[in-house]
């Protein structure tokens, strides 16, 4: 299984940087993970030929069998997660895809409004979407030195959310032949 992640933040080392990290080591052996650090390049739609940076995107979604998106708590999502989401969603990168979603926020209404906003739109697109609302405070260290959440409740969100993802791409009705 190969799952492509996103963090919808631009600044290296924000909770949701990671989050993402904190997500790729609980993955199952055997489950490729690769985050994709060129949000902010994501140009607008527009209609014609796709950018490079856009083509690159499409091709890692369509080379994925899940996303996992991570989103800060504002009610409205990053014009960059909006734009990567309006090419995905326009090229049918979405339609089908197993996508896990989980929005940290210092309030429990921020990661709920975040995730609500995340659900419309990949719902939209035809995405299968599962996830959690994380409450991550900023006064409270939660990540070890390894990257880890070591909050027992926010790992145990986390593990729910990728067994989720995982399972989801397992129980794929089979094909008759």
């Amino acid at each position: 299984m190969k799952v492509i992640g996103i963090a919808a933040s631009l600044h290296a080392g924000s909770y949701i940087n990671r989050l993402l990290d904190a997500i790729r080591g609980e993955l199952p052996p055997g489950v490729d993970f690769e985050a994709w650090p060129r949000l902010a390049e994501i140009p607008p739609y527009a209609p014609g030929p796709a950018p490079q940076v856009v083509r690159e995107l499409l091709t890692r979604v369509d080379e994925a069998d899940a996303l996992v998106l991570t989103a800060p708590e504002h009610s409205l999502l990053p014009v960059e997660l909006e734009y990567a989401l309006d090419w995905m969603t326009r090229a049918g990168g979405l339609d089908g895809k197993h996508v896990a979603v989980m929005c940290a926020s210092a309030r429990a209404c921020g990661a709920m409004w975040a995730q609500a906003e995340l659900y419309k739109e990949l719902m939209g697109a035809g995405a299968v979407a599962v996830g959690s609302e994380l409450v991550i405070s900023p006064v409270c260290p939660h990540f070890d030195e390894d990257g880890r959440l070591w909050a027992r409740d926010l790992r145990a969100q986390v593990c729910e959310m990728v067994g989720q993802l995982c399972q989801a791409h397992l129980r794929e009705p089979m094909l008759s032949v």
